[in-house]
């Protein structure tokens, strides 16, 4: 039994690192691990569940790497997240994250992602700043509740979709961009 939930989660953090969260279905997990479905609906009833689970152990899957351009780059990486978050089962993840310590995510796996957030947007937003690009960046405490915090209630409170506009304004409430960037 132990050895077929550990394939089952290895399936699932396999998904999710090379598809993102929409990947992970009790199907594929089922069909990778080398097992019935109904096994993985068994230990994991709900896919927020199975998620939950195999993000335990997976690296936050945003914000890596910045380039220059870093406001094209950080529009690039928000698309993406905004795109992610409107999944249902993700959208179920990040409302778990935001719940808090009595939530069902557990706490350390709250904490390393939302360091780990936090340092590579600002780690980004230093980029753009020696670059030139962005003058009188965010308090890198406020950072990514600005870039983050209007995807989480636009995606996953209102349950709607996060448009270009939007996207570009989040970009703009953390600093003066510099023209053409």
């Amino acid at each position: 039994m132990a050895r077929s939930r550990n394939a089952m989660l290895d399936a699932a953090r396999d998904l999710l690192v090379r598809e993102g969260p929409a990947g992970v279905t009790h199907q594929r997990v089922a069909l990778q691990a080398g097992v019935g479905r109904a096994t993985v609906y068994r230990h994991w009833p709900r896919t927020d569940q199975l998620l939950l689970d195999a993000m335990a152990l997976v690296e936050f899957p945003f914000f890596r790497d910045p380039v220059t351009p870093v406001r094209s780059w950080l529009y690039r990486e928000l698309r993406v997240l905004a795109d992610e978050m409107a999944l249902p089962p993700v959208a179920a993840i990040a409302l778990a994250m935001m719940q808090g310590p009595a939530g069902s995510l557990p706490t350390e796996v709250r904490d390393r992602f939302t360091a780990t957030g936090t340092g590579r947007i600002n780690a980004a937003l230093a980029l753009a700043a020696a670059a030139g690009e962005l003058d009188e960046p965010a308090d890198p405490k406020d950072a990514s509740a600005l870039l983050v915090g209007p995807i989480l209630q636009r995606t996953c409170i209102e349950a709607g979709t996060v448009s270009d506009d939007l996207l570009d304004r989040i970009i703009d409430s953390v600093g003066t961009w510099r023209h053409g960037e």
